[in-house]
């Protein structure tokens, strides 16, 4: 069976024998002497009984007795009374200390609560500035990456529009050393003719040979005057095709140029673009220019086959009332002759 409690007087008959040994009750000596009991339940006991103990300092001790035992117990009296005193005097130091020391520590777990709550604080406000920062800088990479990636379309589109105009200048070429070289045989071709003619007119009219051969030096300088004219003509358009390959080697230094700017920062990104702009301008300018050298080319094709015409009627046609006349000349004369 286990023992019920531990009763105020168990505690008070541990306390006596603690202070007739000396010693200062407590709960854990009130404890051992008693083998038994609740700290609770001791502390609630020992605390009533210094309670009691304070109540009933003052209270004179009873009358009747002997004076001698009155005299021992006054003394027993005071030296349990200045004992007491000693060890409450050390009790309530010990328990002021301890209250210091409970207040410092409260006092220093409320300053490091107050401490963590203001780092807690100061943590939040740099983590939400670090991810504004952070979705500000991904949406501004995002916005680069596009504008990246406008730039290189762009490029892709300037440098197809580039060997496009390459590809045309080269088929200009083409077209203007085809155009030569169908102008100089066509001039052989005709001087030849001119001189198979004239051999032909020579066999048949020997008569007509000083005038034939004013019309072959007339045609032959005609002929130089023409091709001086063509090579004049051609010259000018080497010109214009080197001055053409020149601009479109500008043009491609400055794309250079550009994309490098573009690379550096977003300002020269837009002065990329505008330039690119001016360039396309440019590349279109240069489109019509090629465009009326083709024309323009087309249209001294067709003044040579026209100046060929009048040459052709010039060699062809002119002499041919002479030739008649020369005929009727001599036919009028054989009868002269014979008469």
């Amino acid at each position: 069976m286990a023992r019920i409690g531990v009763t105020y007087e168990d505690v008070q008959r541990a306390i006596d024998e603690l202070l007739s040994r000396g010693d200062a009750p407590s709960v854990q000596k009130i404890r051992e002497i008693l083998g038994t009991g609740s700290f609770t339940t001791i502390s609630d006991h020992l605390r009533n009984w210094r309670q009691q103990r304070e109540e009933n300092r003052d209270v004179p001790p009873p009358r009747g007795m002997p004076a001698a035992l009155q005299e021992l117990a006054e003394g027993l009296w005071r030296q349990a009374q200045e004992s007491a005193n000693e060890v409450l005097g050390h009790y309530r130091e010990e328990a002021d200390r301890r209250v210091e020391e409970a207040l410092d520590a409260a006092a220093g777990a409320h300053r490091e609560a107050e401490d963590a709550r203001q780092r807690e604080t100061a943590l939040a406000s740099h983590l939400a500035g670090t991810e504004q920062r952070l979705e500000a800088l991904s949406a501004e990479l995002a916005t680069r990456q596009a504008q990246l990636e406008t730039l290189r379309k762009s490029e892709d589109r300037l440098a197809t529009r580039l060997a496009e105009a390459e590809s045309l200048l080269q088929r200009h070429r083409a077209e203007a050393s085809r155009v030569a070289d169908a102008h100089q045989q066509a001039m052989q071709t005709l001087e030849t003719e001119h001189r198979e003619r004239l051999g032909r007119e020579e066999q048949r009219h020997e008569s007509a040979e000083a005038r034939l051969m004013a019309l072959l030096d007339q045609a032959r300088q005609e002929r130089l005057t023409q091709e001086k004219a063509a090579a004049g003509r051609e010259e000018q358009l080497e010109k214009r095709l080197a001055r053409q390959e020149a601009q479109l080697q500008a043009a491609r230094t400055q794309l250079a140029e550009e994309e490098k700017r573009h690379r550096e920062s977003d300002w020269a990104r837009r002065q990329a673009e505008a330039l690119a702009d001016t360039r396309h301008h440019e590349q279109a300018l240069l489109q019509a220019r090629i465009d009326e050298q083709k024309r323009h080319l087309e249209d001294q094709a067709q003044r040579l086959r026209s100046l060929e015409e009048q040459l052709h009627r010039c060699l062809w046609q002119t002499p041919t009332p002479k030739r008649e006349e020369e005929q009727d000349g001599m036919e009028n004369e054989t009868p002269n002759h014979a008469s």
